[in-house]
């Protein structure tokens, strides 16, 4: 029997797949020879999720492969008209990722309400100063993103006490349309970006929706960079129409040592690390093994991507 050829775009450390011994020919590649690689390849795994090196080299004809996945929950860094047209199936890593970043964003609503990063920088300087913290329970959150990233930010929310509204690209039991967004931002203490990056999204966050939102309101991205005018985003906290903001992704990535961000009062930077928790790897490759073994066995695939939309559709 010919074994299937499983491609791995690596990063390192590289994806554990021992459990695909003997059930599959496994070619490591990187970014310069994807594209010669590509064409011999049944599937391919993306494990270097940052590179765009499969939407730069993604072939129009002839040979490529059957099956993509993605070891992330966004698929804008991988698609391209040539691979959206193709009848090859993209998958993601949906489900890896939720539970932790809802953690993450609950962490940074409470540290915005009580001020720790504040407290950490009085600490620096050896200040004794009182002040008052905000309340989190009672509070309003909009939530901008209603996959199940959106969802479980959604949930953790309301266990802290927070009234909480997701938002989708269409209305549905449970879940606000792009029509109620406005209405919602300027009700809402938290707003809180989980959307994927598609062209109905990217800047989505400008400064006209800035300025919608309640002086007080705090501002949180944990979804694709793009998808917030970082511009207008320091504008507003400089002229305080919002009270402050956190972003954990961003247009460029690293962001760069030299970007004014980094010295914006009131915004908290953290390097893409949302989803990120010990042993988050482990679980990628064992979730891609899965996959592996129901494609091997003909069994329908999960998490299959709408290549049109970017994501995976909901129930």
């Amino acid at each position: 029997m010919t074994l299937p050829t499983l491609l791995v775009l690596d990063a390192d450390p590289p994806p554990r797949l021992g459990r695909l011994t003997g059930r599959a020919r496994i070619v490591h590649t990187d970014a310069g020879r994807l594209a010669e690689r590509l064409p011999e390849a049944d599937v391919l795994l993306v494990w270097d999720f940052a590179s765009t090196a499969v939407r730069d080299v993604w072939p129009g004809e002839g040979p490529r492969p059957r099956w993509v996945h993605t070891a992330s929950a966004g698929v804008d860094h991988l698609m391209c008209p040539q691979l959206a047209e193709s009848d090859t199936v993209v998958t993601n890593a949906r489900g890896v990722f939720d539970q932790p970043i809802a953690e993450y964003v609950a962490a940074l609503v409470l540290a915005m309400a009580k001020d720790l990063p504040g407290t950490l920088q009085l600490q620096r300087e050896r200040q004794w100063r009182h002040r008052e913290s905000r309340r989190v329970a009672g509070t309003r959150a909009c939530v901008v993103g209603s996959g199940p990233i959106g969802r479980a930010i959604a949930r953790l929310l309301k266990a802290l006490g927070v009234t909480t509204a997701l938002v989708g690209r269409a209305p549905r039991t449970g879940v606000y349309g792009p029509d109620d967004l406005d209405r919602l931002l300027s009700r809402a203490d938290w707003v809180i970006c989980a959307a994927p990056l598609t062209e109905q999204t990217r800047g989505m966050f400008d400064e006209r929706r800035f300025g919608v939102m309640q002086p007080s309101a705090c501002f949180v991205n944990v979804g694709r960079g793009p998808l917030v005018d970082e511009e207008a985003l320091a504008r507003a906290l400089a002229r305080r129409w919002i009270a402050g903001a956190a972003l954990d992704v961003f247009a460029q990535e690293p962001l760069p040592a030299d970007s004014p961000l980094w010295g914006v009062r009131d915004l908290i930077v953290s390097p893409h690390m949302s989803g990120d928790t010990v042993g988050w790897r482990d679980e990628l490759g064992a979730q891609f093994v899965d996959l592996s073994e129901r494609w091997t066995a003909g069994r329908p695939l999960i998490n299959v991507v709408d290549k049109r939309r970017g994501y995976v559709p909901g129930h």
